[in-house]
């Protein structure tokens, strides 16, 4: 995707030295900055502090993390060592784990002598793949606005998303925006009610500043005036990420997506998760009991980021001193109230038949 026109990726490894580079969302929208990850440590903590977040991306930044562990020391002790501190830095997302299990047992079959120019292989190998897949997850959603569309007289087209499922969660396109971005450049009137998404803001923040950069129309709201807009029909559909899905269709995404998902069915409204197929867990049936729920620190939610009227950047606190807060980071939306799932091979029902018949190579490992 493009910044000021500046085409960009979330993530790219440098091409004359060992190096990896990351677009910090932690500072978006105030600021544009490109960080550099040197070590292992140094993109584990990128994982664990969301400088990188979005399952997709966090699986790509992982495969380069052992990358550079590889070029540090390419020994089977410090592989398998950089391998469970990168699997340390976030537990719900199953896409980490995936590109990890993806590159050890490779890498360990390799001659120690050309482990690190595998790795890199390797690494790029993953960053390109994601691209694909996540155009191919949007020219399938392209079809379901496509179709809605022509279906209703009404324009634009309105779509609800959480989060942030754009190209700043993947390696470029995103999940659930990539529908969106394909519509937009196809012409299709559209409009997105952007989730704000505390308590870390990043539909405000993030996918705010994507759509704007892209030119889609959207509108900012608070995370509770979804149920508003729906009941009020002004939203067509919804389409959020995952950080997790289940065999048998249960969505885990960003907490308060199960929410917008009951207002959606109340309101026979359309509630999509659009996921590339690394995302599915085949060893997970029940969401709610299997997938462990990161649980941050309270200070997410007691303080926010802003920036003053001086244009600089500032934190502040929105509780008193003494209450204490919460932060479970996501929930689960059970496979009952998903209308389908996109991914890049096709649209399926949110369930285990469904999905299998689009992945049948996963039955042989049930």
């Amino acid at each position: 995707m493009k910044v000021a026109g500046k085409t960009y990726r979330s993530i790219w490894l440098d091409q004359q030295t060992p190096l990896v580079h990351v677009i910090d969302q932690t500072v978006l929208p105030f600021r544009f900055d490109i960080r550099t990850l040197n070590t292992v440590d140094e993109t584990a903590e990128a994982i664990a502090t969301m400088v990188v977040r979005g399952a997709p991306l966090i699986g790509v930044t992982a495969a380069c993390g052992l990358y550079l562990a590889c070029h540090a020391d390419p020994s089977d002790s410090n592989l398998r060592q950089a391998c469970q501190r990168l699997l340390d830095a976030r537990p719900t997302a199953v896409n980490l784990r995936w590109a990890l299990d993806r590159m050890l047992p490779t890498l360990l079959e390799a001659p120690t002598g050309s482990r690190t120019a595998a790795a890199r292989t390797l690494a790029q190998q993953l960053c390109d793949e994601d691209v694909a897949t996540n155009s191919a997850i949007g020219e399938h959603g392209l079809e379901l606005i496509k179709e809605h569309a022509h279906r209703s007289s009404a324009t634009p087209v309105n779509i609800l998303t959480h989060c942030n499922a754009g190209w700043l969660a993947t390696v470029d396109w995103g999940t659930a925006l990539s529908p969106v971005f394909k519509a937009h450049d196809a012409g299709i009137p559209i409009h997105v009610w952007v989730d704000e998404t505390r308590p870390r803001n990043q539909g405000a923040s993030l996918t705010a500043w994507e759509l704007g950069a892209h030119g889609v129309p959207h509108t900012v709201i608070a995370d509770n005036a979804g149920g508003h807009l729906m009941q009020h029909q002004q939203v067509d559909l919804c389409i959020v990420g995952s950080d997790r899905t289940t065999r048998t269709g249960d969505v885990c995404n960003k907490i308060g997506t199960y929410l917008k998902a009951l207002a959606a069915h109340d309101n026979d409204i359309p509630f999509y998760a659009a996921l590339p197929s690394s995302t599915i867990d085949w060893s997970v049936r029940d969401g709610i009991l299997e997938i462990p729920i990161e649980e941050r620190s309270a200070e997410e939610v007691t303080h926010i980021n802003g920036i003053d009227h001086q244009n600089r950047m500032t934190r502040v606190r929105l509780s008193p001193n003494d209450s204490p807060a919460a932060n479970p980071a996501f929930d689960v939306t059970p496979r009952r109230f998903m209308t389908g799932i996109i991914t890049e091979r096709g649209i399926a029902r949110a369930s285990e038949a469904s999905l299998l018949d689009l992945f049948p190579e996963q039955r042989a490992s049930l």
